[in-house]
């Protein structure tokens, strides 16, 4: 299994992991919507019903008013004129037989026909009429059981109630004395219908109902717009919310990827830098091995690259160390001129020309880290920094302090600013070497809120200057980073 397959298992977690999260949030989302939805359309439905039956209800109480008693029998007359019996419900008046002695006939209407479909002709043979009365001369149209006569009737059919269920309505808001509303069935419909008694003038006896009977679709057709509006607009909604749970959820996890890219970077430093003293190593031991008289002529180079596998180590568990929480990063008051100067003591012997201009200076560092940067500043110093024309290959190093910044300047081939970005990626390198060690002390400048920049030096060579953030920065810094 290769290094990418290896890797390939937690980032494949991890896409799962926002594949759920996202799933979560967009189902919560929806669930929280469409209850809302149910709310928002089923009030707007209630709403549009109870409108429906109040205004049902105010023609029942209209039409019930406009009708009354006099010597010559039940006046209708008032119903045919009234705009609550000529708008788009049905009104219908009917007439108990048991409590007014016979049955009521029809009602003229415009056209001059009844409700029972004679003409005037044949009314005048049925009944007498008084002043707009109707005298009861049993010839009124039957509508249904219960000894009920429909005398009147308005607007067209069309919503088909039978008469039988009329006939009932009216029968219960008679017997129970009331105003009674149901919704019932009208062929593969449902309408709403009010029914409500009308009493005699003289003897207040209930002696009939109107029953006002009404199409629902006809006024639901707003709230059917409502409804799709209100769907439209929770789907929209429902798949902004999948967008916006898939965006949070990678933002979420970032500092998740970020640690999976941080632990892989650091096994490719750690693969990277061992090979190299780990090769070396190998080689002489399997030279001397085969001719152990060679083994004094390699242990210089074993011991180097022993040196150099210590020092891999030692950048490696610093690179870590910046990788991992804000826990591991301690900053201090600390002399930078006194760790600079423990720092280059601890330069190998050999030919170096070594010149320290130290001012004292206290910042607030982290100890071990400044100290690893310094030591890789030094370490490029020697490793790139060598005089040329020396035959023996000599450096000559000058090493200040001023303020919260160190300066190492060599006498080798010189940088450029602007090539300063490159030297400092891992794996780049003038020659020689990795390019871990710039890139940790850029790090190990930025946790503390400081810089890594690089000048030519006059005469030739060039200068590395680790300028540290102020007392108090270090700790602004590595918060906004961790």
């Amino acid at each position: 299994m290769t290094d990418r397959d290896r890797a390939a298992g937690p980032r494949r977690r991890l896409r799962r992991l926002q594949r759920r999260l996202t799933l979560a949030y967009t189902l919560t989302t929806l669930v929280g919507v469409s209850v809302l939805s149910w709310l928002v359309i089923h009030t707007d439905g209630r709403s549009w019903r109870n409108a429906e039956f109040d205004e049902m209800l105010r023609h029942a109480a209209v039409s019930t008013s406009l009708i009354y008693y006099t010597d010559a029998g039940v006046q209708l007359d008032g119903l045919r004129d009234d705009e609550s019996t000529r708008g788009r419900h049905q009104v219908f008046v009917l007439l108990s037989r048991t409590r007014i002695g016979t049955p009521a006939t029809g009602v003229a209407d415009g056209a001059g026909k009844d409700t029972t479909g004679r003409t005037a002709a044949g009314r005048a043979t049925d009944e007498v009429r008084t002043t707009g009365a109707v005298r009861p001369t049993g010839r009124a149209r039957p509508a249904g059981p219960g000894g009920l006569d429909r005398v009147f009737s308005s607007g067209s059919r069309s919503v088909p109630v039978s008469d039988e269920r009329i006939a009932a309505l009216a029968r219960t808001a008679m017997d129970e004395d009331v105003t009674v509303r149901e919704e019932v069935p009208a062929g593969a419909r449902t309408a709403y219908a009010v029914a409500r008694p009308f009493y005699h003038d003289e003897t207040q006896e209930t002696t009939g109902a109107v029953v006002v009977i009404g199409d629902p679709g006809l006024r639901m057709a707003e709230h059917t717009r409502l409804t799709y509006a209100v769907l439209t607009g929770s789907g929209l909604l429902t798949l902004l919310a999948a967008f916006t749970g898939h965006l949070l959820s990678g933002r979420s996890l970032r500092p998740a990827w970020q640690a999976l890219e941080a632990q892989e970077r650091l096994l490719a430093d750690a693969a990277h830098e061992l090979r190299t003293p780990v090769a070396i190593m190998r080689s002489s031991m399997d030279v001397a091995g085969t001719d152990p008289r060679s083994l004094p002529t390699h242990l210089p180079r074993i011991r180097r690259a022993t040196d150099r596998l210590t020092d891999v180590v030692e950048n490696v568990l610093t690179r870590g160390r910046l990788q991992d929480s804000a826990a591991s990063f301690s900053p201090v008051p600390l002399r930078l001129d006194q760790l600079v100067e423990d720092a280059c003591g601890e330069l190998p012997p050999g030919r170096l020309t070594l010149t320290l201009r130290l001012d004292e200076s206290v910042v607030d560092a982290d100890p071990a880290l400044t100290r690893v940067a310094v030591r890789n500043l030094l370490d490029n110093a020697l490793r790139h920094g060598r005089t040329p024309g020396d035959p023996h290959g000599g450096a000559e190093i000058d090493v200040s302090v001023r303020g919260h910044t160190v300066s190492v300047a060599d006498r080798g081939p010189g940088v450029a600013a602007e090539e300063l970005p490159e030297l400092t990626e891992r794996f780049r390198s003038r020659g020689g070497g990795s390019g871990i060690g710039l890139s940790l002390v850029r790090e190990i400048a930025a946790a503390h809120g400081g810089t890594l920049t690089a000048r030519p030096r006059p005469g030739g060579g060039a200068a590395f200057l680790l300028a540290l953030g102020p007392a108090g920065q270090a700790r602004h810094a590595r918060a906004g980073t961790s």
